[in-house]
């Protein structure tokens, strides 16, 4: 009875505040299969709504206290309607669970694609703006060389013009003298005309030199404009994937006890819900020891150097051996896509599931998917320098956003997620957030890879 009362006050509460249900929430409602009187007992209206809406914030500890215990389940077994009840209230919360995850992982999804396309095309800008300024510092070079070549020719002008050869050729009077002085003119005429060709081309270099210069101006503007989309679609691309994560941390945490008790619910025969407790208890564990086994055999899977330390506190970021370097390559596709045409990293192969370990300590400042490098973190270690880990198994991560990790510590396994040809580590190395050469970056602290 004083619960009745409780639902009512709340729902009078909420009618008079309005904060009552939305029609969309409503429907949200009627295809959970729980009832608004259901949703303010039990605190699942929000997380119905936050499904609805695609919301990315996580539970809220007093929806986490709404979850059934298993004296619930015992109490309401000793009942058939408090049973019914118990077995609509679980299957909405599943339900609601289950849309939650997938939501947050499609939004998740969709902020990585948005991530990946804007860190592309801000890698690109970078390519664009440095050949626009080698092509500029070469026009340069040009236009001093040719300059040189004209003070050099008008040097040899002056000095040939006021000899005193040449005058006395003048005025010698004889044909022989005229004959030579007239080559000697010609010579000169030409060594003019060939001078003007070369200060036309000095100018020409010159004024490209200028332009291209001009260009490049414009495109570093464009790259730093591209930089800074990328770090906030970055930031939103984090944001969706703790979401998702979180929607799958608490599915994870509460599913597999609800469908136990909702067998239990179900179940008209005498077997006693301690039963059923008993077996998701013993299922968790055994999970979590597969887990333990699992963590311990890829950390201990060292082979090829993975981990391996270099000089000034780096290390080798993975075992195997380099699958593909940086630069230039050819296209290759498959049923995911294709691959760059410029490899902005090194790839090193160690075989699926191998460990991937932290090249230097730093914060993690980005975990999640993100695009054509699927599974993907990326480490800020200071001092302008980052690297990137791309490629990592579903499941795979083994360190947070925001966590602090040494080098060498084992941050990842690998995997073949994303625009992957086979399991491996795609490795990239930052400076002030621009891609640089990995392998001579690392080949400088003694790393081979």
């Amino acid at each position: 009875m004083n619960d009745r009362n409780t639902l009512d006050a709340a729902e009078a509460a909420s009618a008079e505040c309005g904060c009552a249900p939305s029609p969309t929430e409503s429907r949200a409602l009627a295809k959970s299969g729980i009832s608004r009187r259901g949703a303010l007992g039990l605190g699942a209206l929000s997380v119905v709504a936050l499904s609805a809406f695609g919301l990315t914030s996580g539970v809220s500890a007093a929806y986490a206290a709404s979850y059934p215990s298993w004296d619930d389940v015992q109490k309401a077994k000793q009942n058939e309607a408090a049973a019914a009840a118990e077995v609509t209230r679980i299957e909405g919360l599943i339900a609601a669970l289950t849309q939650k995850v997938a939501e947050t992982q499609a939004a998740a999804q969709v902020a990585s694609d948005e991530f990946y396309a804007a860190q592309q095309a801000y890698f690109a800008a970078i390519a664009e703006a440095e050949t626009l300024q080698s092509k500029a510092d070469e026009q340069a070079a040009v236009a001093d060389a040719s300059a040189r070549k004209a003070g050099q020719v008008a040097a040899q002008l002056y000095r040939n013009g006021g000899d005193d050869t040449s005058l006395e050729l003048f005025f010698a009077g004889s044909a022989d003298n005229a004959d030579q002085l007239l080559a000697r003119l010609g010579t000169m005429d030409k060594l003019l005309e060939y001078n003007q060709s070369v200060y036309d081309d000095a100018v020409a270099a010159r004024n490209s030199a200028q332009s291209l210069s001009d260009q490049a101006v414009v495109a570093r503007n464009e790259r730093d404009r591209l930089q800074q989309i990328a770090e906030e679609k970055m930031q939103a691309a984090q944001a969706a994937a703790d979401a998702a994560q979180a929607a799958l941390d608490e599915q994870s945490t509460y599913l597999g006890t609800m469908q136990a008790q909702l067998a239990a619910l179900k179940d008209t025969t005498a077997t006693t819900v301690a039963g059923y407790q008993a077996g998701v208890e013993a299922e968790a564990k055994a999970r979590r020891e597969r887990e333990a086994a699992e963590a311990a055999a890829n950390a201990g899977g060292n082979s090829g150097g993975g981990g391996t330390p270099g000089t000034g506190g780096w290390v080798r970021p993975h075992g195997g051996h380099r699958s593909s370097g940086y630069g230039p390559r050819s296209q290759q596709c498959n049923s995911r896509g294709c691959s760059t045409s410029w490899h902005y990293g090194v790839d090193l192969a160690n075989g699926c599931g191998a460990a991937i370990y932290a090249a230097y300590g730093g914060t993690v400042d980005y975990v999640g998917p993100n695009g054509g490098y699927g599974n993907y973190i990326r480490i800020q270690h200071g001092s302008g320098v980052g690297t990137g880990y791309a490629h990592i198994k579903p499941g795979g991560f083994a360190v947070r956003h925001g966590q602090w990790v040494n080098a060498g510590q084992v941050i990842a396994y690998a995997g073949n997620t994303g625009g992957s040809f086979g399991c491996h580590l795609h490795f990239e190395v930052y400076i002030n957030g621009q891609y640089t050469n990995p392998i001579n970056f690392l080949a400088d602290r003694n790393i081979w890879v």
